[in-house]
């Protein structure tokens, strides 16, 4: 799977390593993916999300039912 979060749709970064030597070759930045489980007490079940700590953050600052609504409407299927 790649590494891309669900709720913000942060994803790898590319750029060089550059050496001592200041030879450069491509490499990546992963974002911080997590794999959460929240109880939608709407609903009365759990989800598994894949979020970023970014993420994380905006749920805990939002909430996770205005989070799943909002993903609802994007058109993820959660």
């Amino acid at each position: 799977m790649s590494a891309h979060c669900q709720v913000t749709g942060r994803a790898p970064s590319f750029g060089n390593s550059v050496s001592h030597s200041h030879r450069r070759t491509r490499r990546r930045w992963n974002p911080n993916i997590q794999t959460k489980t929240y109880y939608l007490p709407s609903e009365s079940r759990r989800i598994k999300l894949r979020v970023s700590a970014k993420g994380i953050k905006v749920i805990d600052r939002d909430g996770i039912e205005a989070v799943v609504a909002r993903l609802r409407k994007e058109g993820q299927k959660i």
